[in-house]
């Protein structure tokens, strides 16, 4: 359980986009994000089968922090107040990297609301990030790094999917550079690599999410994931270097009903930059339209 819980915040405080029909589905993206990120990661969620609900997390732009509500389940409770302004009772939840440990306490702390849950790639326990190079910073720490890695991708997209790739897995030399190709050859792969890669910036107005989620992820000491009721499917590459393939396992040890999808080779954008992404995806499409 995470300290410093404080009364739930309204679905005002929370931005959010809505989009479809169907199941609904709860989107959290990792950190650095936003908005952005999580509608890129449910790209491959139909409209017509879903109703997809994307959110900023708390401190990312549109969310602003609350004085006093920066523990994970003040993020949990925030949830449930911004299902109650839409009208929903009970969704599924699709989580990635540093948005794993609020689904995991979402789904404990309000096992009525949780149909089902996928994490991919998500942390299970606390969190510090790698000390960056220079050049490292900034890209992701800055305005002009953000702007400069939105030109590259633009007119350099091989290299920022390579630079991308590498940087989150451990993939190198001929596997680094057959992944690299097939990724490119894929103009679905191809895409959300450079999307999501880009939307990872922790400057500018994202800077309070990012530090929030610094202060609240190295502070976790147990999520109690043997609370989570949800019927869970976690999906990791065994390749990820971003986050450990150890967090996964972890977690599926821990969730009561649990099932862990290992992508071999698979880096930390798996879900979807892996050569089989089409039919994983379609095995989380299945978990999250279960009723």
């Amino acid at each position: 359980m995470q300290p410093g819980t404080s009364p739930a915040t309204g679905a005002d405080t929370t931005a959010v986009a809505v989009r479809g029909t169907g199941a609904p589905v709860l989107v959290l993206h990792g950190t650095p994000g936003g908005i952005e990120a999580a509608e890129v990661m449910a790209r491959f969620l139909p409209s017509d089968r879903f109703r997809v609900v994307t959110v900023a997390r708390p401190g990312y732009p549109g969310s602003p922090l609350v004085a006093g509500g920066s523990s994970l389940d003040d993020e949990a409770d925030r949830y449930a107040a911004l299902l109650d302004g839409l009208g929903l009772d009970r969704v599924a939840v699709l989580a990635w990297s540093g948005g794993g440990p609020a689904a995991y306490r979402f789904a404990a702390r309000h096992p009525d609301r949780v149909r089902a849950l996928v994490v991919v790639a998500g942390l299970s326990a606390r969190w510090v990030p790698p000390r960056p190079s220079v050049a490292e910073w900034v890209v992701a720490h800055t305005a002009l790094g953000a702007a400069v890695a939105d030109l590259a991708a633009a007119v350099l997209p091989a290299v920022v999917v390579r630079t991308a790739v590498a940087g989150v897995s451990s993939l190198r030399g001929r596997a680094l550079a057959a992944h690299v190709a097939d990724v490119l050859h894929d103009p679905v792969r191809r895409r959300a690599v450079l999307d999501l890669s880009t939307s990872g910036n922790a400057g500018g107005a994202y800077r309070p999410g990012w530090d929030n989620d610094v202060r609240v992820l190295g502070a976790i000491d147990d999520l109690v994931l043997e609370e989570v009721r949800a019927p869970t499917l976690l999906v990791h590459g065994d390749a990820d270097t971003e986050v450990a393939f150890a967090h996964s396992a972890r977690a599926a040890g821990a969730v009561q009903d649990a099932e862990l999808l290992t992508l071999p080779g698979g880096t930390h954008f798996g879900l979807w930059d892996h050569h089989d992404a089409a039919s994983v995806q379609e095995r989380v499409r299945r978990h999250l339209d279960r009723s």
